[in-house]
């Protein structure tokens, strides 16, 4: 069991660890740790590339954190308690995420890794979560607010839904997580000073 709990581990750091907005960015000849807020997130890749690209980034962060929590249950490994190996996943995942051994150690605030590692363990919680995301950022117009009333609503759910009691730790951890990333944006939008999304402009012909 011991080499499985490590596995996960492994497998769900370093899948957390691929930096696709930095990679992303990269090909487009730019370094996203030096662009816009210098987070390598899909929302600022979206700010400084555009859409597509900052689309992308998200998909392919979601993706990875769905992979380190989903591996385990894949029949033909037929692994010994899988929704441990799950939660150790995601947990690795998002700390993959925001402290990447490929960019030393800089990262992004988790949001779309926890996301899709949630979305596999606990998927009603996790769209309850991501509409809550939808609502708030399409009345505000902020990112950073409708990350952190999602991560709420993902730890309020999670424990309303009655999963059992690991999952429901490990949601609020994570949720927590996110929250505490989101530290500068909380001292901003109390300021009156965080920025609004707004479209990057199509380039001049």
């Amino acid at each position: 069991m011991n080499a499985w709990l490590i596995s996960s581990a492994l497998i769900g750091y370093l899948l957390g660890s691929l930096p696709f907005g930095y990679l992303v960015t990269r090909a487009n000849g730019i370094d996203i740790f030096k662009a816009g807020s210098g987070n390598p997130g899909s929302t600022n890749v979206r700010r400084v590339l555009g859409s597509k690209a900052g689309n992308t980034v998200l998909v392919l962060d979601i993706l990875k954190g769905a992979a380190a929590t989903a591996w385990p249950l894949l029949p033909m490994l037929a692994a010994p308690r899988p929704m441990v190996l799950e939660l150790i996943g995601v947990v690795a995942a998002v700390i993959g995420h925001s402290f990447s051994i490929f960019t030393k150690f800089g990262g992004g605030k988790g949001v779309a890794t926890a996301a899709g590692g949630l979305f596999v363990l606990i998927p009603l919680a996790g769209a309850i979560a991501g509409a809550t995301w939808v609502v708030v950022f399409l009345a505000f117009r902020y990112v950073s607010l409708a990350s952190i009333l999602g991560a709420v609503a993902v730890i309020t759910a999670s424990w309303l839904l009655s999963y059992h009691v690991a999952i429901s730790v490990i949601a609020s951890v994570l949720g927590g997580f996110v929250i505490l990333r989101h530290h500068e944006n909380i001292k901003r939008l109390l300021n009156g000073t965080e920025s609004k999304f707004a479209k990057k402009p199509p380039a001049q012909p």
